[in-house]
């Protein structure tokens, strides 16, 4: 896997509040005790799956096993989108590895 190995375990960096308005997932950093307005990410349903699965406690390649089995794609596929995503949300600084 690029950058992030398969073993890997990753957890949301800080504090960062998920909500869905209208069926649309969306992301908020939050510092100190205000919300990061500027930041705010969008997810598409892929990305909020897998926000959903990157909890501390899960490795990379369960969480590439889950959206393989959940959106019937093959390892190829759901590979590639998962490093796209961790790629991103690493480099916005939404996640840190765990332990």
């Amino acid at each position: 896997m690029g950058t992030v190995s398969p073993n890997a375990i990753l957890r949301p960096a800080g504090q960062i509040v998920r909500r869905t308005i209208a069926g649309e997932t969306i992301l908020v950093p939050v510092r100190g005790r205000t919300a990061d307005m500027r930041r705010i990410f969008s997810l598409n349903p892929t990305a909020a799956f897998l926000w959903e699965r990157i909890d501390g406690t899960r490795r990379v390649e369960e969480i590439v096993a889950a959206l393989q089995e959940s959106f019937d794609t093959t390892p190829e596929v759901a590979r590639a989108d998962v490093e796209a995503f961790l790629a991103r949300a690493l480099e916005e600084g939404l996640l840190e590895e765990a332990g």
